[in-house]
């Protein structure tokens, strides 16, 4: 009987350190504040804009039936060469790969020089009896069901 009262009154404690305590005001403003002086730390302030030139640009036309003239806008060289360059291929951006998935294709040339005789290396299609004869049993077919 004993032991029964022990432990109903070790759950019971178990369940009132479990429950939340009520929370408090100050402490949640000074976490906070607290917060807010670290990000502070990190922050910076940028005063130069410019376009992205990795993103790609979406120029929305005027009106169709709008009377006002079209502005000629002059173009940005530094702009338009900073744009090309995002826009080129990576080979031609950087002198070697990346990523792990560049890797992969990254050296395109050919490491021999390509014969086309050369039978161990080139195994082109070659036709047989069987095969002209599916070939022109399928011609027949589609035919068929075409019409």
């Amino acid at each position: 009987m004993k032991r029964r009262q022990q432990a109903e009154t070790a759950m019971a404690t178990k369940t009132k350190a479990k429950e939340k305590e009520p929370v408090d005001i100050v402490h949640q403003n000074a976490i906070h504040v607290e917060t807010i002086q670290k990000e502070k730390r990190c922050e910076k302030l940028y005063t130069e804009f410019t376009i992205n030139p990795y993103k790609k640009l979406h120029i929305l036309p005027d009106r169709p039936m709008s009377r006002k003239m079209h502005e000629e806008i002059e173009e940005d060289p530094n702009f338009l060469k900073r744009f090309h360059e995002a826009q080129s291929e990576p080979r031609k951006k950087y002198t070697r790969p990346m990523t792990t998935s560049q890797e992969i294709g990254w050296i395109s040339n050919s490491l021999i020089a390509s014969d086309h005789k050369d039978r161990r290396l080139n195994f082109r299609r070659h036709k047989s009896e069987i095969t002209k004869h599916m070939e022109a049993a399928w011609r027949l077919k589609e035919k068929t069901q075409n019409r």
